[in-house]
C-alpha cells in the first residue's frame, strides 16, 4: 500500500528541511510501499505546521511515530487522510515533553502494521499522537468538560500512556480534569468494531489535593454497563468485562467521596484491553 507523508506550514505549503552537510534544502515530502519516513537535522516547526498522511486505501492499521519523543502508536485511520496538527503554544507545551517538535533534528515514520500487531491482545485505547479534536485517526478520546480548555487537563491525556499520577499540573502531570463538574463524562471511540474484556483506571492521586471517585459505569455502544467500585490508590485498578463488542467505551456516572474536603478528582489513565475485530463494522 502506497503511503505519502509531508509536513506542511500554516500556509498549506511543504516545509523545507536541511542535512548538516548537503548545500540545498529539500522539501519534506516522502512516498512510498508500506513504509514512509521523513528525517532533517536542521528544521524548526512553528505553530500552525502540521503533518498530512496520504494512504492509497482505506481502513488501515499504521504504526506511527511523528516525533522522537512521542512513543510510537498503533492507530487505525477509516478513510484515506489524517492531518496531524502540531501542538506548539503555551498551553499545549505544557501538557507535553519539552523536546516534542521542539528540537532541529527529527525523524518521523508511518509504516503499515504487522499482522501480529493488529491481532494481538492489547491496550486498544492507547494513542500517544491523538489530539483534542477528531482528526482522521483513533483511538480518540473526547469529553463533554475539560478544566479550563487548559491542555494538562483534556481527555487525551487519559490515553497518552503517561501513568504518573502522585502530582497534577504540566508534563508528567497531566490528566483529564473535570472542572469540579459532577456529570463529567469520557468517550473512548475506536472506529471500528473491538472486542473488549478489562478495563483498568489510573485515578489521580494527588492527595490531599485530590479527591477521587468511589464509583462509575462504563457504558458500550451494544448497551452493556458496569458498575466501578473505586478506591483511594495510586495503583492501576483492573475491571474485568464479560467479552463485549463495541465501537467506543463511555465513563460515567461519577461519584467523588463526600467525606473528603478536595472538589478535584480526575483520571491519570483509560486503558482498555481487548482485541480488533477484521471486519470493519
Amino acid at each position: 500500500m502506497e503511503i505519502k507523508c509531508t509536513i506542511y506550514n500554516q500556509n498549506g505549503t511543504i516545509k523545507f528541511g536541511k542535512n548538516d552537510y548537503e548545500e540545498k534544502n529539500f522539501l519534506l515530502t516522502e512516498t512510498a510501499v508500506d513504509f514512509v519516513y521523513l528525517s532533517s537535522q536542521q528544521i524548526n516547526f512553528n505553530e500552525g505546521d502540521y503533518f498530512e498522511i496520504e494512504i492509497s486505501e482505506r481502513h488501515q492499521y499504521l504504526v506511527v511515530q511523528l516525533d522522537p519523543s512521542l512513543a510510537p502508536s498503533l492507530v487505525y485511520i477509516p478513510d484515506k487522510k489524517w492531518r496531524y496538527d502540531l501542538r506548539l503554544g503555551k498551553n499545549w507545551r505544557e501538557a507535553t515533553h519539552e523536546s516534542v517538535f521542539n528540537v532541529k533534528r527529527t525523524y518521523s515514520f508511518i509504516r503499515i502494521a504487522k499482522e501480529y500487531e493488529v491481532n494481538q491482545y492489547q491496550n486498544l485505547s492507547m494513542n500517544t499522537h491523538d489530539l483534542n479534536h477528531f482528526a482522521g485517526a483513533y483511538p480518540h478520546a473526547s469529553a463533554n468538560v475539560e478544566t479550563r480548555n487548559d491542555a494538562t487537563f483534556f481527555a487525551m491525556n487519559a490515553i497518552d500512556g503517561v501513568y504518573a499520577n502522585n502530582s497534577h499540573g504540566s508534563f508528567p502531570y497531566q490528566s483529564w480534569g473535570v472542572n469540579q463538574q459532577d456529570d463529567a463524562e469520557l468517550k473512548i471511540d475506536f472506529g471500528r468494531t473491538v472486542f473488549v474484556n478489562e478495563v483498568e483506571l489510573t485515578l489521580r492521586a494527588d492527595f490531599p489535593h485530590d479527591n477521587y471517585w468511589t464509583q462509575g459505569v462504563l457504558v458500550f455502544s451494544d448497551g452493556t454497563e458496569k458498575e466501578l467500585s473505586l478506591t483511594k490508590t495510586n495503583e492501576i485498578q483492573l475491571f474485568n468485562i464479560d467479552s463485549v463488542k463495541t465501537k467506543w467505551v463511555v465513563l460515567k456516572c461519577l461519584l467523588k467521596d463526600p467525606a473528603l474536603p478536595s472538589p478535584f478528582p480526575a483520571l491519570t489513565q483509560i486503558s482498555v484491553y481487548g482485541k480488533n475485530c477484521l471486519n470493519f463494522e
